[in-house]
């Protein structure tokens, strides 16, 4: 089973694309405070179509969000060596709180 389910803070601000094929896709990090509070992990999250549109309207740097997925790792080689990447494809954007 591979389910993730997340509240923390828009890290950054969404930046939106769209593939070759026209759909839209539309990605962001997430800053998840740790218990405790003093640090917090960042992820990056990625939506699709009508959610990225509506992601890429509501959502700013420093929103509130919930989002619940599922990771995605990929893969590929570079001059360096291999790189890898560990993304949320959202399968459900909860907004939390007021527009900061």
């Amino acid at each position: 089973m591979n389910l993730v389910a997340l509240i923390g803070n828009a890290a950054t601000d969404p930046e939106m694309k769209y593939t070759p094929e026209g759909r839209a896709v539309c990605d962001f990090r997430i800053a998840v405070s740790r218990p405790g509070g003093d640090e917090a992990d960042f992820f990056t999250v990625v939506t699709w179509e009508r959610q990225a549109e509506i992601v890429n309207e509501y959502v700013t740097k420093g929103r509130r969000v919930g989002v619940e997925g599922r990771l995605h790792h990929t893969s590929w080689p570079s001059e360096d060596g291999p790189k890898t990447k560990v993304e949320i494809i959202a399968s459900r954007i909860e907004l939390l709180g007021k527009k900061p």
